[in-house]
């Protein structure tokens, strides 16, 4: 498959990537995205092979002098990683529990004003994709894969349309498949890498969920 970067927008990288994961069509897949952005990408993906969709999310542990550093992840569940190097930043356990917490916080208000407060749907012996629009450091997306590799899916897949090189090696540890579109070696950010990269606001998350609310839960 010939690849042009940048991609115009999600949703053209999403049906892309559906053709990627074509050998899934017809085994039903739970669609799991991370929000906000790899619900348009899991959106048409489901859509594409039939399979369900719900989301999956995990969170950024940031520094408490500097949020924007990210010093582990957090997933809905509770599980999480804290990354080697944090141990030379003088930040305490107490700390880190607390930056958890409130990120924990987050996501159930999340869950609970994007899908009524439905729980996580069941992945014990199901074909699962985890998607996203994007991955840079990998931490969210590593949170996510951990969190649901205990709950026994059949298989587990890793699927996005851009990843920086530098998570590769952790994601293909921890999944049975890890499929992208592009890895380039100049990786700085996912957005460079979109023409429309804008956000995606609460309301269009409720929407594309929406309708794959009973399916989801079946089976």
């Amino acid at each position: 498959m010939n690849i042009h970067l940048p991609f115009a927008d999600r949703t053209v990288a999403a049906q892309l990537l559906a053709r990627a994961l074509d050998e899934y069509r017809g085994h039903r897949p739970l669609v799991l995205a991370l929000p906000r952005g790899g619900v348009p990408i899991g959106h048409v993906i489901a859509r594409e092979l039939g399979g369900d969709l719900d989301m999956v999310q995990a969170r950024k542990i940031g520094a408490p002098f500097n949020p924007e550093l990210a010093i582990g992840a957090v997933a809905e569940n509770g599980w999480r990683f804290v990354f080697d190097s944090t141990a030379d930043l003088d930040i305490s356990a107490a700390q880190i529990d607390a930056l958890a917490e409130r990120e924990l916080a987050l996501m159930r208000k999340r869950r609970q004003d994007w899908v009524q407060g439905r729980a996580p749907p069941e992945v014990r012996g199901r074909l699962v994709l985890v998607v996203d629009d994007g991955i840079a450091t990998g931490a969210t997306m590593v949170a996510a894969i951990e969190s649901l590799l205990p709950q026994k899916p059949e298989r587990l897949i890793c699927a996005t349309p851009i990843a920086s090189r530098d998570c590769l090696a952790r994601l293909r540890e921890i999944t049975h498949d890890l499929v992208y579109l592009a890895a380039p070696e100049d990786f700085r950010a996912v957005g460079q890498y979109y023409i429309d990269f804008r956000p995606v606001e609460d309301v269009e998350v409720k929407a594309m969920l929406a309708p794959f609310a009973i399916s989801a839960r079946s089976g």
